[in-house]
């Protein structure tokens, strides 16, 4: 990328079940930024892909369960559609697509490699966030900080990051750790980070897969406990 190359901009949506979010959602995204939306389907079983296309998304389909499994195949199209850098963005409606373009800006103006959107430095409504899963972000960032050296106050989803370097460090995590993968092997690469701060909010429809039961919020710490120890 150059000054003068106009930078292309993909928006990955990972989605299960999300109708009734992803049409508004979607057609959010294109609204505020130029990008290519592209949405992968992770097996669902209501009207997801279908909501997506009727917004004008991009839609691919990856029938392995697992947030990374969908992240990874929403990456594979962005790079054939020829993105210089994909924002992460979840498909309940929780994270506003009107912060894109802060979360855009930090890489844009060559600030920043990977740019994390930090609900703490933010906004959490009430609801939002369920007692155990801030304490369990709370205690993970924390873990990371002290283990890369990177001061992080949130391991949210909410993301933008050069195609670029995310091609180059091998993602293997295919379940809830993939932004944690994510964010460690960008840390040991000694690539830029930065955070800049997003509202979160109940999600619009539906039941959360993490946060709504008991088992999704102990998988999820499992995994992103696990993937920051492993690479420290």
């Amino acid at each position: 990328m150059t000054q003068d190359a106009p930078i292309s901009i993909a928006v990955v949506i990972p989605a299960l079940n999300e109708g009734g979010n992803i049409r508004a959602l979607v057609r959010e995204v294109r609204q505020i930024v130029p990008a290519h939306v592209v949405v992968c389907d992770n097996g669902s079983t209501d009207n997801t892909a279908a909501e997506a296309l009727a917004a004008g998304a991009h839609v691919v389909y990856e029938a392995r369960r697992g947030y990374g499994f969908a992240c990874a195949a929403g990456v594979i199209e962005a790079a054939a559609l020829g993105a210089d850098v994909v924002a992460f963005l979840d498909g309940d409606h929780s994270f506003l697509p009107a912060e894109l373009p802060r979360l855009l800006a930090p890489i844009l103006f060559d600030r920043a490699d990977l740019t994390l959107g930090s609900r703490w430095l933010g906004h959490i409504a009430p609801g939002a966030m369920p007692p155990q899963q801030r304490f369990g972000n709370w205690l993970a960032a924390r873990l990371m900080s002290a283990l890369y050296g990177i001061p992080l106050t949130d391991l949210g989803p909410y993301r933008a990051i050069r195609l670029s370097l995310l091609l180059s460090l091998d993602m293997q995590e295919m379940t809830f750790g993939y932004p944690t993968e994510m964010m460690v092997k960008v840390a040991r690469r000694g690539a830029r980070l930065a955070e800049v701060p997003v509202s979160f909010h109940p999600r619009r429809s539906g039941r959360s897969k993490v946060s709504g039961t008991l088992r999704g919020t102990v998988l999820a710490a499992r995994y992103i406990l696990g993937v920051t120890l492993q690479y420290a």
